[in-house]
């Protein structure tokens, strides 16, 4: 069976991603391990990097198996981001899970080891462009605003779900 454009363009920047950015990003992240290990006296951890992330994340981190997910198509796209900002984010989890067990995500614990540690700005969300990676979207309004759903969630509403706005509380109701 023949690949989607979608799916085929997720392989290219994959294997471009291993390719150009595997090397760098395993240099970045062992300068972020020497310098957490030397400001908690603590031998962290090297976690497997993967570039398997898919959607409009960055990027995410598997506490229990120690794995950082990159998105490929995203990392392609503006790598100095990924080494500056996403790579230390996700691997701050890890470490800071390493350290601490379970603690809130982005709390006082991951900007610590952000700002402290990594010198980096800790932002809980990325401001990448994600345009070229959302799908469909579906229009929905409620009292106060006008929304767009993913297929998704446009699917679940037409098998009986619903979906309340988080500022007025009314129903999304489909326009059109």
């Amino acid at each position: 069976m023949a690949r989607s454009s979608q799916a085929q363009h997720f392989a290219n920047c994959r294997l471009q991603a291993e390719a150009d950015w595997q090397a760098p990003l395993h240099s970045k992240m062992a300068q972020l391990l020497t310098r957490a290990s030397e400001s908690f006296e603590f031998e962290f951890k090297t976690p497997d990097l993967v570039f398997d992330q898919r959607g409009t994340s960055a990027g995410s981190a598997r506490l229990q198996s120690q794995i950082l997910r990159l998105n490929p198509v995203l990392l392609v796209a503006q790598p100095e981001v990924f080494v500056e900002q996403i790579l230390p984010h996700e691997l701050a989890h890890l470490l800071v899970h390493q350290l601490y067990g379970k603690v809130a995500p982005h709390g006082p614990q991951w900007q610590h080891m952000m700002t402290a540690v990594f010198d980096v700005v800790a932002e809980r969300t990325h401001q990448l462009d994600v345009s070229d990676l959302q799908g469909q979207q579906f229009l929905y309004r409620c009292g106060c605003q006008q929304h767009a759903l993913t297929i998704r969630r446009h699917n679940k509403v037409l098998r009986g779900a619903s979906y309340r706005c988080r500022l007025c509380g009314d129903a999304l109701q489909p326009l059109g």
